[in-house]
């Protein structure tokens, strides 16, 4: 039965990561280009989730749901704009320039986000109370049980839906077919007529959003995020997404909802001080030996 609920604990993991690389897919489509910032905005939104909804329980008083509901609503603003802001003046500016540029940039946009979400919050560290942590038994022999919480199965859900929605965009909508132009070749996209710097940011922007409705969804389940957690998230996202394909997304998420199921088997049957370790090094033997090369515009 342990190595059931383990399975079972895997999923919610595993449809993190999906989601997660699934966003950073989209952006990697129209820069080609590594990007630390993601990583950044999914801590970034967590952090002004917990920022808001403290504000709403002690300063206005509000109920908890309505708490949660103005966190919400603040993270995914401040992660849009934040979004729409990096896209705009600094990795657009930089996008024909060396990779080597934008990754330095990249890491010193993800500082100042988690400066900022630091001083807002005056160095403390936020907590959410715990909500919708009532068990769900999946499966039962009598003696022992299979169960997840609400807010477990709750957030699978949700992050299996936004996968699927942003898969049936980027497949029938106009979004995907301009998309999907960019991706393959931005200059033939131009002389068709499509705006690739307009294309550009649009993706920017639903990337970031996906990585701000990733991390509330987080939040909301581990109870606070880490001022430290971006970096650490970004250069996960970064490999993940290299296993299944940094430029296909579903590919991305399947490839990081099988490293999230290994990170978690991981989790319960080896020493946990050597996850991290484990699973840096699992990314890069894969990243190295399934090397692909998409070409650079």
């Amino acid at each position: 039965m342990y190595p059931l609920q383990q399975l079972a604990n895997a999923l919610p993991v595993a449809a993190l990561y999906a989601v997660l690389a699934f966003g950073y897919a989209i952006a990697f489509g129209v820069t080609k280009r590594v990007d630390l910032v993601y990583g950044a905005l999914f801590a970034f939104a967590g952090q002004v989730y917990v920022l808001f909804a403290d504000v709403g329980w002690n300063r206005l008083w509000l109920v908890l749901p309505a708490c949660l509901a103005l966190g919400a609503a603040a993270s995914l603003a401040y992660t849009a704009g934040a979004g729409l802001l990096v896209g705009r003046f600094v990795l657009l500016p930089l996008l024909r320039a060396s990779q080597n540029a934008l990754i330095v940039a990249g890491l010193g946009v993800s500082i100042a986000l988690m400066e900022m979400a630091r001083l807002a919050a005056k160095t403390r560290s936020l907590w959410l109370p715990p909500f919708l942590n009532t068990p769900v038994t999946l499966w039962t022999d009598g003696t022992s049980s299979v169960d997840l919480t609400v807010i477990q199965l709750g957030n699978t859900a949700l992050m299996l839906a936004i996968v699927g929605l942003g898969a049936a965009v980027l497949h029938f909508g106009r979004f995907g077919r301009y998309w999907r132009a960019v991706n393959d070749d931005p200059r033939a996209a131009e002389l068709c007529g499509i705006d690739a710097r307009r294309v550009f940011l649009w993706s920017y922007v639903v990337a970031s959003l996906v990585a701000g409705l990733s991390g509330i969804l987080a939040t909301s389940y581990y109870g606070n995020m880490d001022f430290g957690a971006g970096m650490v998230f970004g250069l996960k996202v970064v490999m993940i997404a290299g296993i299944g394909g940094a430029w296909h997304p579903l590919g991305a998420a399947a490839g990081a909802a099988l490293l999230g199921l290994a990170e978690t088997l991981w989790s319960a049957f080896g020493p946990l001080a050597w996850r991290d370790p484990f699973v840096f090094a699992l990314l890069v033997f894969i990243v190295v030996v399934g090397r692909r090369e998409q070409p650079v515009p």
